[in-house]
């Protein structure tokens, strides 16, 4: 028997999870809302294209987003939910040309995206050696949600994300502690703790289980993050800077646009240094 082949970042790419706004229709724009704060210099409700949006769909302040008080928007990712909803769902028409589409098209997108993520989570949970007790699981789920994903705008508006992101979810707890095993001594258990500001710096936290934690503006500055499990972990403005994030698991793009950090941050393989740091 040959030996499994274990997914590479291509496979990711391959399942189409890298943003591609030029074959998006500015669904981020249009069918999200958001309110004014730190994050968002004005209010817009969902449905309604945001003024910087122009009729290309692509944006008209994006070099400025920052100073110009859409810090937000540089950190939200789609996973490549945009196109595959514009491309896909909806054949390649826009909701310009076609305002019928564009009710079921802002409402399809929310749950492309999640669903995208779920895929993003599973092909990460693939390459790890560790978790190979549950790869077959995995993979089942993986092609399951790619199938999810290919489906009618009226299949994917009635689906029950929440009852299949639970079944992902016990998979990739599973993959968690096979690869947080591996990490020798004792791990902090963190998951839902509230970090908050936390002075964490040059903390060995090490194969810690951080699900879900709030570390807010945390100083993590020089902190041991290696397999860590940030899944869902909320990193706005936490200090990074120094810090070893070389195999944490399923950390995302979108956690580090909001973190701050430096040229010294060790990052996964998989992850691109944010150009604001």
């Amino acid at each position: 028997m040959s030996p499994e082949r274990e997914p590479s970042i291509p496979d990711v790419i391959d399942l189409g999870l890298t943003s591609d706004c030029g074959s998006c229709f500015g669904l981020c724009c249009v069918a999200l809302p958001f309110a004014a704060s730190a994050d968002f210099a004005i209010d817009k409700d969902a449905g309604r294209p945001c003024p910087n949006l122009q009729q290309d769909f692509r944006c008209g302040i994006h070099s400025d987003l920052r100073p110009r008080g859409f810090t937000g928007c540089t950190v939200f990712d789609c996973f490549g939910a945009g196109q595959k909803v514009s491309q896909v769902t909806f054949d390649g028409q826009d909701w310009r040309r076609v305002p019928g589409t564009a009710r079921q098209m802002f409402d399809v997108f929310p749950v492309m995206r999640q669903l995208h993520e779920l895929l993003w989570y599973l092909a990460e949970a693939l390459t790890r050696p560790a978790a190979r007790p549950v790869h077959a699981d995995l993979r089942a789920a993986l092609e399951k949600t790619e199938r999810l994903t290919q489906g009618s705008a009226e299949e994917l508006m009635e689906l029950d994300v929440p009852a299949h992101r639970g079944e992902v979810n016990a998979l990739l707890l599973r993959t968690s502690e096979l690869v947080r095993a591996e990490v020798p001594g004792r791990k902090k258990e963190r998951r839902g703790a509230d970090l908050m500001g936390a002075r964490l710096k040059g903390a060995n936290l090490r194969g810690a289980n951080l699900r879900g934690a709030y570390l807010i503006a945390a100083d993590l500055k020089g902190a041991d993050l290696r397999t860590a499990d940030l899944i869902g972990a909320d990193l706005r403005a936490a200090d990074l800077a120094g810090s070893d994030l070389t195999g944490a698991l399923f950390l995302t793009q979108s956690q580090l646009n909001a973190a701050k950090g430096d040229a010294a941050t060790e990052l996964p393989r998989s992850l691109s240094r944010p150009a604001h740091w």
